[in-house]
Formats: C-alpha cells, structure tokens, sequence
C-alpha cells in the first residue's frame, strides 16, 4: 500500500529535521533555502501500544509492527506556483502525495534564518496555501476550456465535470482550499480525479520550542495555528522538531529517561505519525500468534477478502471466510478461549468491512 504524506512548508521551519526523527534517515539539512531538492521518502513505522498487548496475551516469536511512507519535500516559497524557488518542481511533488503534513514554525531562534525576516506562523500558512490555491485556479482554468467544448454536446460525464469545476473555482479565487467543500458521491469521484493540491488532507504541525514540550499550551504560537486549523476542519498538531530528532536516537531507556526529564508521556512523533496515518484514511488490523504477531495497514472501508489479499493474493483468491476478534474483547477477556466463551468470536463472510483493531485468521482454498 503506498500511501505516503508529503511533509510541506517554508525554508527553514524544521521539515527535514522532523522527518529525520520520524524516519531515521539522515536528510540533508542546512539553514539555507533549498537544501532539499529532491524529495526524500522514508518508511516509518507506526506506533500501536495494541501490538504489545496482544503478544503478551498470544506470544508469538516475533511482533511486527505496520509502516507506511512519509515524503520531505523541498521548502516553498512565494511566487512557488510561478516558478519561484523552483516551484514548480515541488508543487509536481506535493501533487504526487496522498496527504499533506504542513509544518510551521512556532518557536523564535535568532541564529535560524526566517525567508520572511519575521515569525507569524499564520502568514507562513497563508502563503503557502495561497501558493498550492494559484496553482488549482491555473488546472481549474486549463481544465474549464476543454470541458466546456465537450459539455456543449451530449457528453454527461462532461457536464457533471464543468458543474464540478464551475463550483470550485469561485472558492479558490476566494483564497480558500477545495478541502473545505463539500462534495456528493457523485462529484468526489471528479474531484479525486483533477488531483488538485488544496483538494488534499492536512494536518497542521507546530514546530514548537523545546521549554513548550511538557506544555504546547504555552505556546504564544500554537493556539493560533489550531484556530486557523479548525476552520479548514482540519487537525493541528505541536512537536518539538529538534529534541524530536534526539530522542529518535536513544534506546529505549534512555528515551524513557528523556521524556521524563521534559515531562513529556511519550515522544510527540507517536502523535504525528498516528494523526497522519488517520489522515490518510488508514487502519490497522492484527494477525497473532505462532511465528509472528503482525500489524497490517488497511484502506478504512476495506472488505475482508480484499484484506486477506494485503497479506498474500492467495488469500483473496481463495477466501472462504474471515474468524475475527475485536482487539477491546481480547483486552478484557485476556484469552482467545475466553472470548469464544463470550460469543465475540465471529465468523464474517465476504462483505464483511474490516474494523480498526480487528484480530483476524483468514481461512481460504486454493
């Protein structure tokens, strides 16, 4: 499944830092714009407490947990959907993601260079999602002169489409993002298939000073970010990239001996790569005992069949049916033996839709 979040924002404001400490995998950094061209793709796992549990209630030999991608790229810069700062580049880039983890910079350090000289994490937003709006108006606009030829005659689909586009493009000439509509079953499909940058799920991050860890509260930054997200109905989220970075470093004691220091429960990253896993309409469903216990990532609205197929396309081919348990059911009860007593062992057939947290063994023939 390659679903990736593509982590945006300005030069500057602790991308590439962030995605070092979610991924380990050493992009380059410097306090300079551009320093990172190319986007680089890591693959994160995700943390789930639930895996724990379920070893320690069926042991297996080993426990595995889910990953999935995150993508840095480069920072923007006004005039991006112009070609500033090699725009277009990334704006091809950003178009390529599935999601997007906007980071923001909520903390003041005069030894690090700001692109606009001033620390005002609304602007910063601002001027990228009106960067990633001009670029949809240009689509929009090349896509409106094709559409209404064909819409003139009997074309349906044609029709359906300019009435889409006619609905979209007065919200972007208003400065807003094509997120904040809404859309029938009918029309996301058409939406889906213009693949506009604003039309993309966003999750917020502030990039928080490391004195807020304990507290993002206090953050004179961080309220007006999760105001600015609420109004898009999106997330806002607070990490302190730079501690972040370290703590991803140390072993598990020392880590534990870190967090308590900054009275912090766990790493802030657990919640980042929760929230952006949700965001991409992702879920995880559980295969435990013998070999391995295992984490596996799912589209939410998946069927069984179709989720025994992540595992092997045998598994699909040949489904014969789905013996799942809730994760919560094996939590209280403590025992496989123990849930079947309680009748929540189920047996689901083919239209069975997987749930979060399922514990499943698929039986199939092939």
């Amino acid at each position: 499944m390659s679903l990736t979040a593509g982590i945006v924002g300005l030069p500057n404001v602790g991308k590439s830092t962030l995605f070092n400490a979610i991924t380990k995998a050493g992009a380059e950094m410097a306090n300079y714009p551009f320093a990172t061209i190319d986007p680089n793709v890591g693959m994160v796992e995700v943390p789930d407490s639930r895996l724990d549990r379920i070893q320690e209630l069926i042991p297996a030999k080993k426990v595995v947990p889910t990953t999935f991608e995150f993508t840095d790229i480069a920072g923007i810069v006004k005039g991006a959907s112009k070609g500033e700062g090699l725009g277009n580049k990334f704006l091809e880039n950003i178009r390529q993601v599935d999601a997007i983890v906007h980071v923001v910079r909520a903390f003041d350090d005069d030894n690090i260079t700001h692109v606009a000289g001033k620390i005002d994490p609304i602007d910063d937003i601002e001027t990228i999602n009106l960067e990633l709006g001009l670029s949809d108006l240009e689509a929009v606009d090349k896509r409106l002169g094709k559409v209404q030829r064909a819409a003139k005659g009997s074309d349906k689909a044609a029709k359906a489409e300019l009435a889409v586009l006619n609905r979209i493009k007065p919200v972007l000439e208003a400065g807003k993002s094509v997120r904040t509509m809404d859309f029938d079953e009918d029309e996301t499909p058409i939406v889906k298939g213009l693949f506009l940058l604003t039309s993309k799920p966003v999750l917020y991050v502030a990039n928080i000073a490391e004195d807020d860890m304990a507290d993002p509260e206090n953050s004179k930054y961080f309220k007006s970010i999760q105001d600015y997200a609420a109004k898009e109905g999106a997330e806002a989220i607070a990490v302190a990239a730079e501690p972040e970075e370290e703590i991803a470093e140390l072993d598990d004691d020392e880590k534990a001996d870190f967090l308590e220091a900054e009275g912090v429960k766990e790493p802030g990253l657990n919640r980042l790569i929760r929230a952006s896993y949700k965001l991409l309409g992702l879920e995880t469903f559980f295969t435990a005992g013998g070999k391995e216990t295992k984490a596996w990532t799912f589209r939410k609205g998946t069927k069984a069949p179709q989720a025994a197929g992540i595992i092997h396309s045998d598994f699909e081919r040949g489904f014969i049916r789905a013996e799942v348990m809730a994760f919560d059911d094996l939590d209280k009860l403590k025992t496989e033996n123990a849930v079947k007593d309680a009748g929540k062992l189920r047996v689901e057939g083919k239209d069975y839709v997987m749930q979060d947290g399922d514990i499943v063994e698929f039986r199939f023939n092939v």
